[in-house]
């Protein structure tokens, strides 16, 4: 029979690998420092980015990445951690973990993966200065929508001009 303190390592690690298997990005903070509020603040700013933070054991952690692949990620898994998993859109986490780290030195941003590109914590910083992605889509359909107007505009002007020129010339011969 297992201990209990075995089973709860074996339940992280799983939950540490599902979690890296349906996230889209991945990211890794420090937070020794931080106050019990502070990380339910950051909890909550992060729940409404569609991400999530997990706690656990550096071992347990450092066992998941290495059954999932992630071994470049191990060097930034040292002192207390914290794991955020995002699901769908990595900028508005990023925006959140970046503005909370301004607010809360505590924090440090370590790293993370997006996709399958390996972030610093740097890129962390740039992707959290992009546009969301509603600004970015509606910036591509003004874009797409700009030639589209400027032809109707065109083409508008020409038949003002036409139907402007006809009349002069009924006014000519009716006068």
């Amino acid at each position: 029979m297992k201990k209990i303190g075995v089973i709860v390592k074996e339940i992280s690690e799983n939950r540490i690998k599902d979690k890296l298997k349906e996230s889209d990005a991945f990211f890794i903070i420090k937070y020794s420092g931080l106050s019990s509020p502070d990380v339910t603040s950051l909890r909550q700013g992060l729940k409404g980015a569609n991400a999530s933070l997990f706690v656990a054991k550096n071992s347990v952690a450092r066992r998941a990445l290495k059954g999932s692949g992630l071994e470049t990620l191990l060097p930034k898994v040292e002192g207390p951690s914290g794991f955020i998993f995002v699901k769908e859109e990595p900028v508005g986490a990023s925006k959140v973990l970046y503005n909370f780290a301004k607010t809360h030195e505590k924090l440090i941003l370590e790293g993370g993966i997006l996709k399958d590109k390996v972030l610093e914590s740097k890129d962390i910083e740039a992707l959290a200065k992009l546009p969301s992605r509603e600004v970015l889509l509606t910036k591509l359909v003004v874009c797409l929508n700009s030639p589209i107007s400027g032809l109707a505009i065109v083409l508008s002007q020409t038949l003002k001009k036409f139907v402007y020129c006809l009349d002069q010339i009924k006014q000519k011969k009716t006068s």
